[in-house]
């Protein structure tokens, strides 16, 4: 299963490309997609919108997986992000890929086994279980391979309560 996770944002999206094997996982890209702060929202969507379908037609991944957005103070920033998390549904109904969505607590459940663990925690097991050299930079790029190992985690956990 190829699984590509996304941390969504207008100025910098992190997207992930997770393989997963029976229990093994493996990173098979990261980095994130940059938008000028000069161009127009729509043409940063657009942006977004292309490299995400590069992504996609490169690696053919299965599933799609976002991080849920929960916002409660700046409204601004959360249409701005919720934008961007819309452009990524839209390639995955664009391609037929499977999409899901996960909480922060449930994203940090399923990669430290912990809810209320930080962000470097995250990382680091991130790097650990990928075996990575070092935790994936920048810290979208590390966000969004977390979401991709949390649907990972998930869909194991469906298949094996499917009869």
């Amino acid at each position: 299963m190829i699984i590509l996770g996304v941390d969504p944002g207008t100025a910098t999206m992190g997207y992930g490309v997770l393989e997963k094997a029976g229990n093994r996982y493996r990173a098979l890209a990261y980095g994130v997609i940059e938008t000028p702060k000069t161009q127009p929202a729509h043409e940063r969507l657009l942006t977004l919108y292309h490299g995400l379908s590069t992504l996609v037609a490169q690696y053919q991944p299965d599933a799609l997986a976002t991080e849920q957005l929960l916002f409660s103070t700046n409204r601004r920033t959360a249409i701005q992000v919720a934008r961007a998390a819309g452009v990524a549904l839209l390639v995955a109904a664009e391609f037929g890929i499977e999409w899901r969505e996960y909480t922060p607590l449930q994203v940090k459940q399923a990669v430290t086994g912990y809810g209320g663990a930080d962000k470097k925690q995250v990382q680091t097991m991130v790097q650990r279980l990928l075996g990575l050299e070092s935790v994936p930079k920048p810290d979208d790029a590390a966000d969004a391979l977390a979401v991709a190992l949390c649907h990972a985690h998930h869909a194991t956990m469906l298949k094996l309560a499917t009869p």
